[in-house]
């Protein structure tokens, strides 16, 4: 079966920059705190009248010209996001027909933090069929709407964004050259460590002036277990990727793990046992934004010519769900 090779990549995000200054002007807080706590210095959150499938057209279009392909030579969208600018369809047709790409599958994957990373295992798995052959897989979020910017939502207002990054995959047939493994996991008995309770089917009627006051429509994390189990879970999908595949830790050219937290990221790269020059990080100027910080953050490697042709890159993502696995990728 053929291996899919990422083809092109682009990104996106809002032109509105909110610094940890601005947040100071409507919650107790403060720039040295939210530095310290989570390495964030400003993120960028959409202004009025912009939306998600926005962002995913720019983020699309650059990964498009980037690959040298047209519209129509896209054969199916798989696009992450537990943020669509709607209850239902999802973003991913949107996005089709604002394009214009035609009556093509897309799909639709809300698996928040991991998003990205189940999202390209589902292309890969259908490149590697011969399903389908160049696939468009977009992480999108907007987090910024569904912030409680008081105090009282201070624990995540500070870190989550907005934000869109995309990818296209197709199949090469060169020897040892595109995706090479994937690991992944999930455990719903910590589904309501970082959730987003309402609106929901469950609820008669699903919104309600109760659920507004209660805040069960603001996304709701337990800091402390999540950073407890994304220090373990994401070392151990990559040395579990690592030991599937016959690679070393040595041999990683770039490890680029969800930037939910800065001092995450940093856990992890002492558990992997990584030089500062093998691991990226841009948290600092964009926050979490959630799905789409591992796409964004890889075009800007992609840009910066971080990845050359034969370099081994890792990408690994743990949240919501918990959800949490890894990619391994020869460039």
């Amino acid at each position: 079966m053929p291996r899919s090779v990422i083809l092109g990549t682009g990104r996106a995000v809002p032109s509105r920059v909110v610094t940890n200054a601005d947040l100071a002007e409507s919650m107790d807080t403060s720039d040295e705190w939210i530095l310290e706590r989570t390495g964030i210095r400003q993120r960028h959150w959409v202004a009025e009248g912009e939306n998600g499938v926005d962002l995913s057209k720019t983020a699309s279009r650059a990964a498009l010209e980037a690959s040298g392909l047209q519209p129509s030579d896209i054969d199916a969208i798989v696009y992450a996001s537990s943020t669509p600018d709607h209850f239902f369809p999802g973003n991913s047709l949107f996005l089709q027909h604002e394009i214009g790409f035609g009556t093509i599958p897309a799909f639709n994957v809300v698996n928040a933090c991991s998003g990205f990373v189940y999202a390209l295992s589902v292309a890969d798995a259908f490149v590697q069929t011969g399903r389908y052959r160049n696939i468009l897989v977009i992480g999108q979020e907007i987090q910024s709407t569904r912030m409680d910017v008081t105090t009282r939502g201070r624990g995540t207002a500070v870190l989550f964004a907005d934000g869109a990054g995309a990818a296209i995959i197709g199949p090469t047939e060169e020897e040892g050259r595109g995706v090479l493994a994937f690991d992944l996991h999930g455990d719903g008995a910590h589904a309501e460590k970082l959730w987003v309770d309402g609106p929901g089917a469950k609820y008669h009627p699903p919104v309600s002036i109760e659920q507004l006051e209660e805040g069960r429509y603001f996304l709701q994390m337990d800091g402390r277990d999540v950073f407890r189990h994304a220090i373990v879970r994401m070392p151990e999908t990559v040395e579990t990727l690592l030991s599937e595949t016959g690679l070393t830790k040595e041999q990683i050219t770039l490890l680029i793990p969800h930037q939910a937290n800065l001092r995450i990221s940093e856990a992890v790269q002492k558990r992997l046992g990584l030089r500062d020059d093998q691991v990226y990080n841009n948290i600092e100027r964009y926050g979490n934004t959630t799905a789409a910080t591992i796409p964004i953050a890889l075009d800007e490697c992609v840009r910066a010519g971080r990845l050359r042709r034969g370099d081994l890159l890792i990408l690994t993502a743990f949240g919501s769900g918990f959800q949490w696995g890894s990619c391994a990728i020869r460039w």
